[in-house]
């Protein structure tokens, strides 16, 4: 019996990789830095657009706020998020997909981006399940390879 509740109590503590929140989280084997490294030469060698990498530590740095690294890559592939549009332009707040790399207080880094079901579901999207279940594999992949040895 203390065993199930110690397990109970260890998996409450573990960040959910499917979090009601529509994020999901995937712990790295690496920094920050080389997370999103990873990830972008994944993504361009794929063929997909990275727009943008955000450094939250270094602008926080700048303005003297401590953070730990944080960082934010913004990416996309129009030949699947442009469906999402068709069905529901408001799905453009969301799009296009964002990852963070970031680390915790005990050094762990986590690399977290959103369920795109969850996007489809906050724009009420009901006729996009094949573009959403290519995006989520896609996206499965990439982050697993980004962030395991």
């Amino acid at each position: 019996m203390h065993r199930i509740v110690i397990a109970t109590l260890l998996l409450c503590l573990v960040p959910a990789a499917h979090a009601g929140d529509g994020l999901i989280t995937k712990k790295s084997h690496y920094n920050a830095s080389q997370t999103l490294d990873r990830l972008e030469a994944l993504l361009r060698d794929k063929g997909l657009t990275v727009f943008a990498r955000v450094d939250h530590a270094g602008g926080a740095e700048k303005v003297g706020i401590p953070l730990r690294p944080t960082a934010l890559l913004i990416f996309g592939n129009p030949k699947l998020g442009s469906h999402l549009f068709t069905s529901r332009q408001s799905a453009g707040i969301d799009l296009p997909m964002k990852a963070l790399a970031w680390e915790d207080g005990k050094g762990n880094v986590w690399l977290t981006y959103n369920d795109p079901q969850y996007i489809a579901d906050r724009h009420r999207i009901r006729n996009r399940a094949e573009v959403i279940g290519k995006m989520t594999k896609a996206l499965d992949t990439l982050t697993d390879k980004a962030t395991q040895p």
